[in-house]
């Protein structure tokens, strides 16, 4: 692969008990690299002590940044790392890491190939999914998709993967249009990159479920359906 820089950006929010594992597993898979890289941690006003934790990291290495912003949602939290970003290819992730930080290497080499956009999902190959969320959250996951090809466009499988990685100029186009503060961010995400004529590319990912999820299956389900339906009225 050509020499890269690499920008991993993790939204987080009250994430005192999960944020420290997570990036143990960031630094130990990136001091194995032979390219350069940074971490992007963008706090969403969080109330516990997520930022003091970050903050405590950068201390000891500087590759790791935090941006502290008040709460306005992941959408947001995403944006702002992504625009705050050096890297030629920028990459967010949950910051749970349901994800494994080792698939990063079936992102970079498609980025680095010229496609735009690579993107993680569990809808491809489902025995990549080791741990599953409760079968009310896949079914509420199943029709929500169905709403996205419905309402706002069609063609991918799986819009909700928190694993997605960029090039710098589409991150900096995208990210630079983008108004979607909530869950619905992502589907926004690749409804601008679909208007832009960007080429996107679907992985199947490794991805493990973590059961103290934050969203919530009725209030943050209503409000990412509205925020579906403004995408399109957003963008004309």
């Amino acid at each position: 692969m050509e020499s890269i820089f690499l920008s991993l950006i993790i939204p987080a929010y009250n994430e005192e008990s999960r944020i420290s594992g997570s990036l143990d597993k960031a630094l130990e898979y990136f001091s194995r690299q032979d390219y350069s890289w940074e971490i992007i941690v963008v706090d969403d006003g969080s109330t516990d002590q997520t930022a003091r934790i970050i903050e405590n990291y950068n201390a000891k290495n500087p590759n790791i940044t935090l941006i502290k912003q008040v709460n306005i949602g992941k959408g947001s939290a995403v944006r702002n790392g992504m625009l705050a970003a050096h890297g030629k290819y920028r990459v967010f992730t949950d910051a749970d890491f349901s994800t494994p930080i080792y698939e990063l290497e079936k992102i970079l080499p498609i980025l680095s190939a010229g496609t735009d956009i690579c993107i993680g999902s569990r809808s491809i190959d489902r025995s990549m999914v080791k741990e599953h969320q409760p079968f009310y959250r896949e079914w509420m996951g199943k029709t929500f998709n169905k709403f996205v090809q419905l309402l706002v466009f069609k063609g991918i499988v799986d819009t909700q993967c928190g694993f997605k990685g960029f090039t710098a100029s589409a991150a900096e186009r995208i990210f630079s249009q983008a108004k979607i503060n909530g869950f619905s961010f992502d589907v926004e995400v690749l409804f601008l990159a679909k208007l832009g004529k960007m080429t996107i590319k679907e992985v199947p990912i490794e991805w493990y479920n973590d059961e103290r999820s934050k969203v919530n299956p009725i209030s943050d389900s209503t409000r990412m359906f509205l925020e579906l339906i403004k995408i399109r009225r957003l963008h004309k």
